[in-house]
């Protein structure tokens, strides 16, 4: 129980990596408010489960693309939770093309999510951190699309790399404040997202082919949002931990 007696803010929790997160970051002891943009059923049932595990959970549905709403998302689980110590902001939106034909209002919509919605997202929480007299953990979900640019993602990989540099600029300033701020860069992992881009058979195909022999679990990135979350992390801050099953080597070998 690394996390007990700790709260956490998990945006786009609903599915997915953020489900995930919010699962295992409850598994360890942490209470949890749970921010989608609506709430739904599966985020109801998402609330459910964790308050099975003893902890509590509270819904704080808003639009984290939007600066001020990520305010009041953050007021809202503050009241819910008393406080956060912990956010893992994973606002997520991604759409392929080709970059010839790539539209720039989708191109604007993925980097609004990504850059400016991870941006209002740890400065609110930052702020109350600070006002409250510093230390928290800031997690920022990003993905091994930041260094290799990967076709038909023009958007994701631009906004992916830009989070990245923005959470070390972050991390340098909230230093004084022994605010740690890292970032998670997950390889392929089996979401519901993957499963819309893909279809099932050809995420089954491709999982028996990756270096670890399936692809990565929602649960596989929530185990290392709680370490770089608990005090083991305490002297790590602005850096990337890959959790990718050797995704990024595969091509590496003889």
């Amino acid at each position: 129980m690394k996390l007990l007696n700790k709260t956490a803010l998990v945006s786009g929790s609903g599915r997915g990596i953020g489900r995930g997160c919010a699962l295992e970051l409850a598994r360890a002891g942490a209470d949890v408010a749970l921010n989608d943009r609506e709430v739904t059923p599966a985020l109801e049932s998402l609330a459910a489960e964790i308050r099975g595990l003893g902890r509590r959970a509270v819904l704080v549905a808003g639009d984290a693309f939007d600066h001020a709403s990520c305010a009041d998302i953050v007021q809202r689980a503050i009241a819910g939770l008393g406080r956060i110590d912990i956010l893992l902001s994973n606002p997520a939106y991604s759409r392929r093309g080709d970059f010839l034909d790539y539209p720039i209002e989708t191109f604007q919509k993925v980097l609004q999510g990504t850059l400016v919605g991870g941006f209002s997202m740890s400065q609110a929480v930052a702020r109350h951190m600070v006002e409250r007299g510093g230390r928290g953990k800031i997690v920022f979900i990003s993905s091994v699309h930041s260094r290799r640019p990967y076709a038909r993602s023009i958007a994701y990989n631009a906004g992916k790399a830009g989070l990245n540099h923005m959470a070390f600029t972050i991390a340098t300033e909230l230093m004084p404040h022994r605010i740690n701020v890292n970032v998670i860069e997950p390889g392929w992992i089996d979401t519901p997202g993957e499963h819309e881009a893909f279809g099932a058979a050809a995420i089954a195909e491709a999982g028996s082919q990756l270096p670890w022999g399936r692809m990565g679990q929602p649960e596989d990135i929530g185990k290392a949002a709680v370490f770089l979350a608990s005090d083991d992390a305490d002297y790590i801050t602005g850096t990337t931990l890959v959790v990718d099953g050797g995704y990024t080597l595969r091509d590496a070998k003889e």
